[in-house]
């Protein structure tokens, strides 16, 4: 075992080094890296940093540092703006691809302890950290005896590694907060398209805990996710997810982290539970051979043609495209499959479904829209032409701001 003083010896200006991220990022590093910034000069840190829970802008810590990143998180968009942050706009199953393709030369990763078979588990992050493992030219394994050993992908061998790294760090707790008010509306609205039976995946974020309250009276729900939370783990617990149903990975929740508190990660831990990474949890070829599957993503803005942006706020990158184009491809590929875009459809005295998106960047496009949700109702727009979903838009949105929505399209259509 070294120190993480000494381990970080192997970084070199211009290598470039994969970061375990979510809800493994380890703050060890950050603070190695803090007591002798040159240490990490000149070196470019890649990851999927997640927005509300890593708070590190790595290109911030050391002299000449950059960061690759497919989210743009709160922590990031200074370094972004001053173009220390290189953003790459990719999907998660688009990341992955593009990992293997461009191996770092060192990945830092957290994980377990060894287990019985002597490998040491990712842990409560395996989106991309097996990935990076299989690709690295080397590994430094930050061996954390808090981790939990989750049943996933292959663990990592000692042998693999260029350095181990004992550390002992608290697991970071994400808890979301009840839903209420408008957000309840919105989920109680979405959830009348979820089934018994459905397969389910869902994002991050307080909409769609919010559709999950609303499913406790349903049966034999499935999970394919690239995450989960405590409110997947409370529907588990309840046996209202149970994934008897699946028609692929039967009896086994899928998913690639775990973000939440202390019920989480002891769902975690559970024997039906199984961590994939994002080549297979979001693979459009495994989602769509998943009968019944309901994917469940939110949106900050949708237009009259059915386009969502869930990236940009008020013009700035606050975000990235993460799985919502994974998951939305994968849905309408799949028999009985549904698409589910949640929204409040305002904020403040902004509407959220506007005639059509003010910024050029396009999240979901038109051409894969199903159903939009809003505290007011169901656009369902799979099958409708361009008028008929505008219509079935506005009848969703707020509704003071219904007739000036109207009146946009109407102008807007005669342009097209």
């Amino acid at each position: 075992m070294r120190t993480i003083d000494a381990a970080l010896s192997l970084l070199k200006p211009g290598l470039r080094v994969f970061v375990h991220a979510g809800p493994s990022e380890p703050r060890a590093l950050r603070e190695a890296i803090a007591r002798d910034p040159e240490r990490a000069r000149g070196v470019d840190f890649l990851g999927a940093f997640i927005p509300g829970l890593n708070a590190t802008d790595y290109s911030a810590l050391a002299p000449d540092a950059r960061v690759t990143a497919t989210f743009i998180t709160p922590a990031l968009s200074e370094g972004f703006a001053a173009g220390r942050v290189r953003m790459l706009p990719k999907s998660y199953s688009g990341f992955a691809r593009w990992l293997a393709d461009n191996p770092p030369d060192i990945a830092i990763l957290r994980v377990a302890p060894p287990g019985p078979d002597g490998r040491m588990s990712f842990g409560l992050n395996q989106d991309y950290a097996p990935i990076a493992a299989r690709h690295a030219r080397a590994i430094i394994a930050l061996v954390d005896e808090n981790m939990p050993q989750v049943v996933g992908e292959p663990g990592l061998e000692s042998a693999r590694c260029a350095a181990l790294v004992e550390v002992a760090e608290d697991l970071t707790p994400f808890p979301a907060a009840p839903p209420s008010g408008t957000l309840a509306k919105v989920g109680a609205n979405a959830a009348t398209l979820i089934r018994d039976g459905d397969t389910i995946q869902i994002g991050i974020g307080k909409v769609q805990s919010a559709v999950l309250a609303n499913l406790f009276d349903r049966r034999d729900l499935g999970l394919h996710s690239g995450m989960i939370d405590d409110a997947i783990a409370a529907l588990a617990e309840k046996s209202v997810l149970n994934n008897r149903r699946k028609s692929r990975d039967a009896g086994l929740s899928v998913t690639g982290m775990a973000i939440g508190t202390r019920k989480c990660w002891d769902y975690a831990m559970d024997a039906n539970v199984r961590f994939r990474a994002a080549d297979y949890t979001h693979s459009a070829t495994i989602i769509g051979a998943q009968e019944n599957f309901c994917a469940i993503n939110s949106a900050l803005e949708v237009d009259l043609f059915g386009q969502c942006n869930a990236e940009l706020l008020n013009g700035r990158q606050v975000s990235g495209a993460g799985g919502f184009h994974d998951f939305q491809r994968g849905a309408l590929a799949a028999p009985g499959g549904r698409c589910i875009v949640a929204l409040p459809s305002s904020a403040g005295a902004t509407s959220r479904i506007v005639a059509r998106l003010d910024n050029p960047i396009v999240t979901g496009p038109r051409n894969d829209v199903d159903c939009i949700v809003t505290e007011h109702g169901v656009a369902r727009l799979r099958d409708l032409d361009v008028d008929a979903r505008a219509q079935a838009l506005i009848a969703v949105a707020a509704p003071e701001h219904r007739g000036a929505l109207a009146d946009q399209w109407r102008d807007l259509r005669k342009t097209l």
